[in-house]
């Protein structure tokens, strides 16, 4: 199909070139502006509910607001490194 559009195209290799990137461009613009305009109401996209347990949308979750148990910042790992100045480069 690609060779029979390339032999059909005119104007030796230079027309070739600007009729297929014109043709490519027109595909672009109608699958952007007609298809996917078309199909976008038939897709589950924007179809999203977020229920807690209790089934109702935007019911907060039991516990909000309140601090997590434990210190929230403990960290697993040592970051007194981090505060160091950087080596001072030798000569």
């Amino acid at each position: 199909m690609y060779a029979w559009i390339w032999r059909k195209l005119p104007f030796g290799l230079p027309g070739k070139l600007t009729g297929s990137l014109l043709l490519a461009a027109a595909m672009v613009a109608l699958l952007w502006y007609v298809v996917f305009p078309w199909a976008e109401p038939l897709l589950p996209f924007d179809d999203v509910q977020v229920t807690q347990d209790s089934g109702v949308p935007g019911d907060p979750l039991p516990g909000d607001g309140e601090a997590p148990a434990g210190d929230e910042h403990d960290l697993p790992y040592d970051t007194d490194e981090n505060n160091s100045p950087p080596p001072s480069p030798e000569e």
